[in-house]
């Protein structure tokens, strides 16, 4: 994987306040869910005639 999509002592704050533990891959895997996630976004703006991804498009 590249560059990461979250910051990790971020996500691995709240998942410690959420009481758990964090593997050494979740936050590899959640920056990949991000990534997803941004692609559909890009998609759906350009499919809406757009170049700007907004809010909505997530």
């Amino acid at each position: 994987m590249g560059d990461s999509l979250v910051v990790g002592s971020k996500v691995k704050d709240e998942i410690k306040k959420a009481g758990c533990n964090t593997a050494g891959d979740a936050v590899d895997a959640l920056s990949d869910v991000v990534a997803w996630h941004i692609k559909k976004a890009a998609e759906r703006a350009k499919a809406n005639g757009r170049k700007t991804v907004r809010g909505v498009d997530f």
